[in-house]
């Protein structure tokens, strides 16, 4: 039986939350390649102008299990830095997932950086089960924000 899930994870940067959000979310599809070229094979996006309805492709090197992920903007605040979106192909959908949202919302910290906050709901596929996926998951979103926030550390004047 299929059944609707969901999994929550938090993560704290030293970076202000407007520049983290435009860096690791709405502009991940240029900066991706560059700085994890290991993982994301290229990214760009499909249609739209990064407002809501928009679709990005993101294209995978082997590192991963799949090897094409493309996203739908569903809902956008850049002001409160919060966004959420909808896998629409790839990254799973229809061989072991149904249907995967994610809702991102990057708030700021008392100490000047930020938290990241995501919530990711998914519909499994009759007969699918959850292992260690949501542990990769949470690995995998903390290594995006962390790869991001090093650049912006590094890059002072980025994103501001």
């Amino acid at each position: 039986m299929a059944f609707t899930d969901s999994w929550t994870h938090e993560i704290e940067s030293p970076v202000a939350a407007s520049r983290l959000f435009r860096a690791g979310v709405m502009d991940w599809h240029t900066l991706a390649p560059k700085l994890a070229p290991h993982i994301v094979a290229s990214a760009h996006p499909v249609e739209g102008e990064g407002g809501i309805g928009s679709v990005r492709q993101f294209n995978f090197t082997s590192a991963m299990p799949f090897s094409l992920m493309k996203e739908r903007l569903e809902f956008i605040d850049a002001d409160k830095c919060e966004c959420k979106s909808t896998l629409i192909e790839g990254g799973g959908i229809g061989t072991a997932i149904e249907t995967a949202t994610s809702h991102i919302k990057v708030e700021a910290a008392a100490n000047g950086g930020s938290v990241v906050k995501v919530e990711s709901t998914y519909k499994l596929l009759p007969g699918v089960e959850v292992n260690d996926e949501i542990t990769k998951a949470k690995e995998s979103v903390t290594a995006i924000f962390k790869a991001a926030e090093a650049y912006l550390v590094a890059n002072p004047d980025a994103y501001n």
